[in-house]
């Protein structure tokens, strides 16, 4: 029988809450698929191989999935193997290494997927050390320390005997090989990713990290239109999904050869800069243009156009299109699909509000029509639930949306109007709540939840920028051909909107003593018919 998933909260990504057991003294019991994707360089690969059939892992809960992509003459499995494994090869017009590694993930078995690269030697208890984390919550990546080393090969024979001993550091020469360097300078200036914040995703390289399985499969396979750094984006999606960070210094691995990045690291860099952020959005250094659309954005504003005048639906999109934080997408949720238009008289169409609404926007590429919205923005990791008819300034999102990164908020609640009801915005970060519902009890209230892993906040929403339709400036072209208001419009509309509330309280007030006067008036009046008329005496001579 599968023990109960295990989902301790682990607040951003402090995991110092997970207290894992000494190797060699636990008992495990989840199932582990190793999967290793490889393009030539059976040597390396017969080497790989040799060592994890030396794990101290259980060999019964552990599987390894080769997967050859395109070598020819194709790769072959040596003698000097792990008990569990299997051998595929991709299709001609299947290949690189995303399809390849999704390729094993269409047929592993296991609880956890372990990424190996096929010129890598792990130590001993490289796969064990990796498993006792995952054992203590569902949400884990681990990722482990890698040495680059550029020796002599030895034999599988070998390694073998050196990684089942527990002596495979004596293989290399420690001081000559290289480690990950910006993984262990990322290590020192975060306490070993617990206050990474949203940067912890960048750790996830598929040489040597493992993930939760079920995790894994939330998040989606590798992005195959990616060649490189489609490990740093799965990382992201990840983290998306909930996902919090490990780093796990006794997983220990040496690597064959140097990496791509330390052989031509300009190069690959080069290419990645064009390719990667568009689909991270968390890489601002690098979406550094005031202007460009990215194909993830960095926020979703949802506005539920039903119910909601064409006014006010408009007044509230046009000033999130106006700000100065473009990298967003507006989602409209409405009832599209079911609109109707009269084709003689479209005005006096009961959905007229909505038929506006959606003609509006309909050419705009940065608005969606939808008809309900999901409940995650992933693997966009901001989302702004705004009502109707409340306008962000030019400023406010941008400063809002930057407030809650930098505090790691899971929730910004802005208070717009008080009633009878609290009206708001809810900015919330997709991978707060995420993690939310993986580690919930049945029954609690989720944002109570995003407060224990996160934290929530209130604002005062004209603090912030937040106008009613009724006073906030109408986006125009100034002659620098900017749309955004300029805060000192906006700040004399603000005044203009105070100077209508003050006369309209004194001309109340004015209405109130004039009424007050006549009745004084009235009642003088009847005063003076009361009072007897005092006539002079005539005065005799």
């Amino acid at each position: 029988m599968t023990p109960a998933r295990k989902a301790p909260r682990i607040r951003h990504n402090d995991y110092s809450v997970l207290t894992p057991p000494e190797i060699g003294s636990w008992r495990p019991h989840m199932r582990v698929s190793i999967v290793i994707a490889v393009y030539g360089h059976q040597e390396k690969l017969d080497l790989t191989l040799a060592a994890l059939a030396a794990q101290s892992y259980p060999s019964h809960l552990m599987e390894v999935i080769v997967v050859d992509d395109g070598t020819s003459p194709p790769l072959r499995l040596p003698d000097l193997v792990p008990e569990n494994i299997r051998l595929l090869r991709t299709e001609p017009g299947s290949r690189g290494r995303s399809n390849a590694r999704n390729t094993a993930l269409a047929v592993a078995e296991g609880d956890v997927v372990h990424w190996l690269d096929g010129d890598m030697v792990p130590h001993h208890d490289e796969v064990e050390a990796h498993m006792r984390w995952h054992h203590l919550a569902d949400y884990l990546v681990v990722m482990g320390y890698v040495r680059y080393v550029e020796e002599e090969l030895p034999t599988p024979a070998e390694v073998h005997a050196a990684v089942a001993a527990g002596a495979a550091d004596k293989l290399f020469d420690y001081a000559a090989s290289e480690p990950h360097k910006w993984i262990v300078d990322l290590a020192e200036r975060t306490d070993g990713l617990r206050n990474a914040k949203d940067m912890a995703y960048r750790v996830h390289i598929t040489n040597a990290a493992s993930v939760n399985a079920r995790l894994l499969r939330a998040a989606g396979p590798l992005e195959t239109e990616l060649v490189l750094g489609e490990d740093t984006e799965l990382g992201y999606r990840l983290a998306q999904h909930g996902a919090a960070f490990v780093l796990e210094p006794a997983a220990r691995s040496w690597h064959l050869g140097r990496s791509m990045m330390m052989r031509d690291g300009d190069n690959v860099s080069r290419y990645n800069r064009v390719f990667v952020p568009d689909r991270v959005a968390h890489m601002r250094w690098q979406r550094t243009h005031p202007r460009r659309q990215w194909l993830v954005p960095y926020l979703e504003v949802v506005v539920h156009a039903e119910g909601a005048s064409y006014e006010d639906t408009r007044a509230t999109v046009d000033g999130v299109l106006a700000g100065t934080l473009h990298d967003l997408r507006v989602t409209l949720v409405g009832p599209w699909s079911s609109l109707t238009e009269d084709r003689r008289t479209p005005q006096h169409s009961p959905n007229i509000d909505l038929l506006l609404v959606h003609g509006l926007y309909r050419n705009d590429g940065r608005v969606r029509y939808v008809e309900e919205v999901g409940p995650s923005a992933a693997p966009t990791p901001y989302r702004l639930i705004c009502p109707p008819g409340w306008v962000p300034g030019p400023e406010t999102l941008r400063k809002l949306v930057a407030f809650a990164s930098e505090h790691g908020h899971g929730l910004v609640s802005v208070a717009l109007d008080e009633t009878d009801v609290v009206v708001a915005a809810r900015l919330e970060h997709t991978g707060a709540f995420a993690r939310a519902r993986i580690v919930a009890e049945p029954g609690e209230d989720l944002d109570d939840v995003v407060d224990d892993v996160a934290g929530t906040y209130w604002v005062d929403g004209e603090s912030w920028g937040f106008l009613p339709a009724s006073e906030a400036p109408e986006p125009r072209l100034s002659g620098s051909g900017h749309a955004t208001p300029r805060p000192e419009d906006v700040a004399v509309r603000r005044e203009a909107a105070r100077l209508r509330a003050e006369n309209e309280r004194l001309a109340r007030r004015v209405a109130q003593l004039t009424d007050e006067l006549a009745r004084l008036r009235q009642a003088r009046g009847s005063a003076r018919r009361r009072l007897p008329i005092l006539r002079p005496r005539s005065r005799r001579l």
